[in-house]
């Protein structure tokens, strides 16, 4: 029993007998003596008044809680994010041509037998985030992030996310023959919500679409605004795999920014321009960074011709 403290002096009283529960405690005062007390504070409001609505009238039940109207439960996030269509008429105005169009061609199975390989890295190591990316232009980053993005999208009960982060040329939306490019720079601030960037061409893969080409791109991926919003993304989408579209790393110190925001970087190469200087200068710029995944090789060449 916690004691109720009273102040003042008290004067104490011998103790004749043995002692039980109901005499005198260490405070000087008896548990009996102490319920009373207690009684006797209660508020007035505990017991019921004979005035007004007539003595002895038995209070009204309370409520009970089933009786109350809950409100409805809203959906998850991922399912708030806008679904666009992606038909034959999306895929016709695609700049790019699109494995999910060619099931059977031999690009199709090229990109299935990537997702395959990523996957199990992936899941091995209990990483999500991708960066893809190439050592100069032209060799193909975001018609290999797209293609790997729709593959992905076909791994039953999964979810593939696809972020435009190339704010040189970006390039997702008109690749996938979207209209809706977004605010990438205002959900990487903080001022867009990610379900109101973010749309949802399959059930399982969601894009984020950029329509801002500056010079301040660097600065934007360096901030820590841009961490919180990644870190945001992967929490309410549920994402089960996030590749992210970057500049060129020889190029620009974009990828070099973002870099601490992923788990290992996809390196793609043209079979018809990048060298094997350009390589290893990649090679030696993510050192010490982030996990070079692999080297995808875009547009082989026949096995005899000349090397760069």
């Amino acid at each position: 029993m916690k004691h109720f403290t009273v102040s003042g002096a008290v004067a104490a009283s011998p103790v004749r007998g043995p002692q039980t529960m109901r005499e005198i405690d260490e405070d000087g005062m008896t548990e009996q003596g102490f319920k009373r007390f207690r009684r006797r504070r209660a508020p007035a409001a505990a017991t019921p008044s004979s005035a007004g609505a007539g003595a002895g009238r038995p209070l009204a039940a309370p409520a009970s809680a089933g009786s109350a109207q809950l409100p409805a439960t809203l959906p998850e996030p991922w399912e708030r994010i806008a679904r666009v269509p992606f038909d034959g008429a999306a895929q016709e105005r695609s700049r790019l041509p699109l494995v999910s169009r060619f099931r059977t061609a031999p690009a199709a199975k090229s990109f299935d037998l990537l997702r395959t390989r990523l996957l199990h890295t992936l899941k091995a190591r209990g990483w999500k985030r991708v960066a893809v990316t190439a050592p100069a232009s032209g060799c193909g980053t975001t018609f290999s992030a797209v293609n790997l993005a729709l593959s992905l999208a076909r791994v039953p009960g999964s979810r593939t996310v696809l972020m435009d982060m190339n704010f040189r040329r970006p390039g997702v939306a008109q690749a996938m023959g979207l209209q809706a490019p977004g605010d990438m720079s205002g959900l990487l601030s903080g001022a867009v919500r990610m379900e109101d960037h973010l749309l949802r061409p399959l059930p399982s893969l969601a894009v984020g679409l950029n329509a801002m080409a500056g010079q301040d791109a660097a600065e934007i991926l360096h901030g820590r605004s841009c961490a919180e919003a990644v870190d945001d993304l992967m929490l309410r989408s549920g994402a089960d795999t996030a590749l992210f579209d970057l500049p060129p790393v020889l190029e620009h110190d974009d990828t070099a920014a973002f870099l601490p925001q992923v788990d290992g970087v996809l390196l793609i190469s043209d079979g018809t321009s990048t060298t094997a200087a350009q390589l290893a200068a990649c090679e030696k710029m993510l050192a010490g960074h982030t996990q070079l995944l692999g080297v995808v090789l875009n547009r082989a060449r026949p096995s005899g011709s000349p090397l760069n």
